[in-house]
């Protein structure tokens, strides 16, 4: 045998039997936490699948489990690959009724196209005040000086549902829960100032909110606690009423606590604060701020006159922030786009109608599949860790945007949920994981992707449900089978 033909041979049977030993090592791991009492109570779906789709460990990989937010991978991964990275949302302003020497004799419009960084705080956002700015310009180049109607959040590109069916109550008010809307604003979310008591236990002081939603009702129970103590507080709200209840505590001093809750009406705010806007530019007028579901005249949407139009941030940018942040209201915001897109209905049902078409385009099976948001928030998600695998390897197979997509998915040590997971491991094995987290109470879960050290990939998932333990003592139990997979 030739020399070169030789050392070719070699490392085909040391690649090979590295393979084999790392095979091993994956099931000797998994074996030793069935036999673990840490696990002895919880429901626990494990798959590590290579390239060529060979099942390389497993345990209850069929089992459909709560994935918590590893079901942005769904969300994030197939927005990229129906509507493309460089997908951008329009929020567009106009008018009805007629311009008579400067005046509007009718009403603004703001009419919303699902744009999830309008409003937003996050460095991919453009700064509202910009927005804001193009809104007005385009009100003046109108002609419009003084507006005699009113000013109209319009959220028609969705359906009206603010939040999916399967959240829990306790998620409707805190900000991971704000849900979205056909116009979002501020990521749907509000901020309540508030102010301590003079002595420990008065009631504390409601000071301001922004943005503000006219008739919003401020129901403020919350207490003043002992200096250097915690901020305590719950929020209750609906979509129903303009009704906020804050119960709790601040603790007594000086400075102002600023808390953030949702926001259920979102368009009425955006019209409110484009309305003060527009005042401070001096465009003259005393309207009302309204959004579809309160306002008595509304117009349908091609009788209104369109002057002006805002894009957002391009998909890829809105994924990479979901997917390093674990950003609920970005994921559902795409997972209603893809329902709006491919089914015409931007709700709930009809975005879950959508994925299933789209995974059956891929060749990928509903078993093991549930989905009923989009960030994994509600506890009626069931996935199965084989179907996670087989959805990665059909994505990476069957996606021209899968690139924009790994590279979203966070990574130890980097920015993002995974900054602090598996400290111990080299730099060089860190940059081969690429993985998306996601936590809910009594659930911890991880799929993604390894770069195997000598070529290759594994697709991976471990979905740990209903375990009794502290997060803090199944973790490094977990992080010990991600650390197995980058030997």
């Amino acid at each position: 045998m030739k020399p070169a033909k030789a050392f070719a041979t070699l490392l085909v049977l040391v690649a090979a039997t590295t393979g084999v030993f790392a095979q091993r090592g994956i099931g000797k791991y998994i074996d030793n936490m069935k036999k673990d009492t840490m696990f002895s109570n919880a429901v626990v779906g494990i798959m590590v699948m290579d390239e060529k789709g060979k099942e390389i460990a497993s345990w209850n990989p069929d089992m459909p489990l709560l994935t918590a937010s590893t079901m942005k991978t769904i969300s994030t991964g197939l927005a990229l690959k129906v509507l493309g990275p460089d997908y951008k949302y329009k929020t567009r302003v106009g008018y009805t009724g007629l311009i008579e020497n400067g005046t509007l004799k009718g009403d603004l419009y703001i009419i919303g196209g699902g744009d999830p960084t309008l409003g937003s705080k996050d460095t991919i956002a453009y700064p509202i005040d910009s927005i804001f700015g193009i809104w007005m310009d385009a009100v003046r180049l109108a002609g419009i000086t003084r507006i005699e109607g009113n000013i109209v959040g319009d959220d028609r590109f969705f359906k009206n549902e603010i939040v999916p069916g399967g959240w829990a109550v306790s998620n409707l008010g805190p900000y991971y829960g704000s849900g979205t809307a056909g116009l979002s604003f501020m990521e749907n979310l509000q901020e309540f100032t508030f102010k301590s008591g003079d002595n420990i236990g008065d009631p504390a002081k409601f000071v301001a909110v922004w943005p503000q939603v006219p008739g919003l009702r401020i129901d403020n129970t919350i207490t003043t606690g002992a200096p250097g103590s915690r901020a305590q507080t719950s929020l209750r709200l609906t979509e129903i009423e303009r009704v906020v209840r804050y119960s709790g505590s601040i603790p007594f001093g000086d400075k102002d606590v600023v808390l953030t809750g949702s926001c259920k009406f979102p368009a009425v705010a955006c019209a409110e604060e484009f309305r003060k806007f527009l005042e401070r530019g001096g465009i003259r007028s005393n309207p009302l701020a309204y959004d579809i579901q309160s306002y008595q005249d509304t117009a349908p949407q091609e009788e209104i006159t369109i002057i002006g139009e805002t894009l957002s941030p391009p998909l890829s940018s809105i994924v990479n922030v979901t997917n390093r942040i674990s950003n609920n209201f970005y994921a559902e915001t795409l997972f209603k786009t893809l329902g709006k897109e491919l089914t015409g209905s931007g709700s709930y049902d009809s975005s879950a109608v959508a994925i299933r078409r789209v995974l059956s385009s891929m060749g990928l099976p509903y078993r093991g599949f549930t989905q009923d948001d989009g960030s994994g928030l509600s506890r009626q998600n069931y996935v199965s860790a084989r179907f996670f695998c087989n959805y990665f390897s059909k994505l990476k197979e069957k996606n021209d945007n899968f690139e924009a997509f790994y590279n979203s998915l966070p990574q130890p040590g980097g920015p993002g949920t995974l900054e602090n997971v598996i400290k111990d491991a080299t730099p060089e094995q860190k940059r081969r994981l690429h993985a998306k987290s996601g936590s809910l109470s009594n659930v911890r879960c991880y799929a993604g992707f390894v770069e195997r050290k000598n070529g290759g990939m594994y697709y991976f998932a471990i979905l740990t449900n209903n375990f009794q333990a502290k997060t803090a003592q199944m973790q490094p139990k977990i992080e010990g089978f991600m650390k197995e997979l980058l030997k």
